[in-house]
């Protein structure tokens, strides 16, 4: 019983020390993220494309669809910058004119990547399954932030 015991006390915390394991910040370490993935968030259709990691960086375009018409757009990198990563976007509206300036883009600097999770400031990526993950992303507006879940399916 005592083994049994022990057995199970080990193997908990071998388990645990798994979830909370970091990994470098580095491209391949999130290529899980590349993919096409549909999912459903502010009243419409979502769908995200990511590339998979070169030259540095991994490429992906977002659109939102609403009653049958693109609401908005972006183009999302990650890039590897003095031993990190960054999230940038830039929003653009249906007719393609930009939200920011020309030379502005939203940034996310990395915090921290673990096996299932990608956390940037504002942006977390989450990995539910091979063919399912969660996006969730802090918006401010008037001063309040609220945490927008994007579930999406890998397609």
């Amino acid at each position: 019983m005592k083994k049994l015991i022990l057995i199970l006390l080990v193997t908990s915390f071998s388990c645990k020390a798994q979830t909370k394991t970091k990994l470098e910040p580095k491209l391949e370490n999130i290529a899980w993220i590349s993919g096409t993935w549909h999912g459903e968030a502010f009243g419409g259709i979502t769908e995200e494309i990511w590339s998979e990691p070169s030259g540095g960086s991994m490429m992906a375009t977002f659109k939102l669809i609403n009653d049958g018409k693109v609401t908005f757009y972006e183009i999302e990198i990650i890039r590897e910058v003095e031993n990190s990563l960054i999230l940038q976007l830039k929003h653009f509206g249906a007719d393609l004119k930009g939200w920011e300036t020309k030379d502005e883009t939203v940034d996310f600097p990395l915090k921290e990547i673990t096996p299932n999770k990608v956390v940037f400031e504002g942006m977390t990526f989450e990995k539910v399954g091979d063919y399912e993950m969660n996006i969730y992303v802090d918006i401010e507006e008037n001063g309040n932030v609220e945490t927008v879940t994007f579930n999406y399916k890998k397609k």
